[in-house]
């Protein structure tokens, strides 16, 4: 699969899986701006969907753990996804790379829900608390057209199976406490999927200018809870 692009793979691997995955509202998609792709998350397969839902090529920001596993290192790889730094470096190598491919009108994806829905995943159409880091991007990043774009990933049929001991994860990343208890790391197959696109959320200028100094941290709220929000209602619609 080397010559292929991220896309493409996303594609090869969707269909060597047998998934069957049906795409809603894709005319919301913005075609030729920098976009932030916000979803929420319980499989290995979100990145796969999210690619084919929006049919273009997403530079996903994965956990550190994934850029140091065999062979999930080369999947990730595949797909271009850039794992993120040790934690004591993750926030500053996360604005960095993802500005930079946003400058470069790149769509960058972000699970905001963290790695505990992996570890731990929500009955659909549930979700977890989102972590704030993708709205500060938003409102910080020097870009002049870009949108927040909510998808929600809706399961109709899946299989959750046990993929790996969470203390073997550990040796990789011992920064995550999530990994450091007995168990499995669960591995959730999607049989049948929606994909629920949402409205783009434009981040205008007078957002940008919100978020300075006593107004940053509400300005940053507004935006989460507004993306969660819409995630949320198209999770309803789309889960049986």
């Amino acid at each position: 699969m080397s010559g292929l692009n991220p896309l493409q793979v996303s594609q090869f691997m969707l269909m060597s899986l047998g998934t069957r995955m049906y795409s809603y509202h894709c005319d919301r998609v913005p075609r030729n701006s920098a976009v932030l792709v916000v979803s929420n998350h319980r499989s290995v397969m979100d990145a796969l969907l999210l690619m084919n839902a929006i049919e273009r090529p997403i530079r996903f920001a994965c956990h550190h753990y994934m850029g140091q596993v065999p062979v999930m290192r080369e999947v990730v790889t595949q797909l271009g996804c850039f794992p993120l730094e040790s934690d004591k470096h993750r926030q500053a190598s996360f604005f960095h790379q993802a500005i930079e491919l946003l400058k470069s009108r790149q769509v960058v994806g972000i699970f905001p829900e963290g790695t505990l829905p992996m570890v731990q995943p929500p009955q659909p159409p549930e979700i977890g608390a989102f972590h704030r880091g993708f709205a500060h991007l938003a409102l910080k990043a020097p870009i002049e057209e870009l949108a927040v774009l909510p998808v929600a990933i809706a399961p109709q049929t899946e299989t959750i199976n046990a993929a790996i001991p969470l203390k073997v994860l550990s040796f990789f990343d011992p920064a995550e406490p999530l990994f450091d208890q007995e168990g499995w790391h669960p591995l959730v197959l999607y049989q049948n999927v929606n994909m629920m696109v949402g409205h783009p959320i434009w981040i205008t200028p007078s957002q940008r200018a919100d978020y300075q100094g006593r107004f940053a941290k509400k300005a940053v709220v507004e935006l989460v809870d507004r993306v969660q929000t819409e995630i949320k209602t198209l999770l309803d619609q789309g889960c049986p």
